[in-house]
């Protein structure tokens, strides 16, 4: 089991937590880096010296794109992509708001053909629930759930192809998990079927502004 680490504050708000996570880069499957809701305008001195100290420590970077469910052009989500690249030096990316379902996978097929000639590796895809299963060959790991702690304590599903498919090639971001329980969420998404996951504190409007101090030391 290891972690998907999406910490949506900025170094200059929280420096203890972007420390923490620099001393946990090991035990990371990635962390994605979200300037502003992307790459933003411009390089962020205090980004590009949080990705530097994460790589140095073993880290990889995805930067995050908004594919707005597949309304957003293909050449925008590209140049997204080469603005992570140029400016943090990101290995992969991170695409959020994915569709999930059958009629959107030939244009989700082509955006990540594109992205990965662009040098994207990893490819992670975020629909947050499960998808058509053709999405699972396009990505290296596709967030399955995204959602708060009680959701998926209680309403949690599993298709049956889900189970047939091995474990790394999913992840789970849960938030708003009591900090005892962080543990306990870890353990659940590894009962789940999913190798790489993400249980926070936080709750909306950004539940991943913050690193839960329990999740670096949950994760072995």
């Amino acid at each position: 089991m290891t972690l998907l680490i999406p910490l949506y504050v900025h170094p200059a708000e929280d420096p203890g937590a972007w420390h923490r996570l620099i001393g946990a880069a090991t035990r990371t499957y990635a962390v994605v880096l979200n300037p502003a809701s992307g790459p933003g305008d411009g390089p962020d001195p205090a980004f590009t010296a949080v990705a530097r100290a994460l790589r140095a420590a073993g880290a990889r970077l995805l930067g995050y794109v908004d594919t707005d469910y597949g309304l957003r052009e293909h050449a925008d989500i590209a140049a997204d992509l080469r603005r992570h690249q140029e400016w943090y030096a990101t290995d992969g990316c991170f695409l959020d708001r994915v569709t999930a379902t059958r009629d959107g996978l030939p244009a989700c097929r082509r955006l990540v053909r594109d992205l990965r000639r662009l040098g994207a590796d990893p490819v992670v895809l975020n629909p947050g629930v499960h998808p058509a299963p053709g999405y699972l060959r396009l990505a290296d790991l596709t967030v399955t759930f995204e959602g708060h702690w009680s959701t998926y304590v209680s309403a949690f599903t599993r298709p049956a192809w889900a189970a047939r498919r091995p474990p790394d090639r999913f992840c789970h971001l849960v938030y708003g998990v009591p900090e005892a329980l962080v543990p306990l969420a870890v353990r659940t998404a590894h009962e789940r079927g999913a190798g790489v996951c993400g249980p926070v504190t936080g709750e909306p409007p950004n539940p991943w502004s913050e690193l839960t101090p329990a999740l670096v030391g949950a994760v072995g």
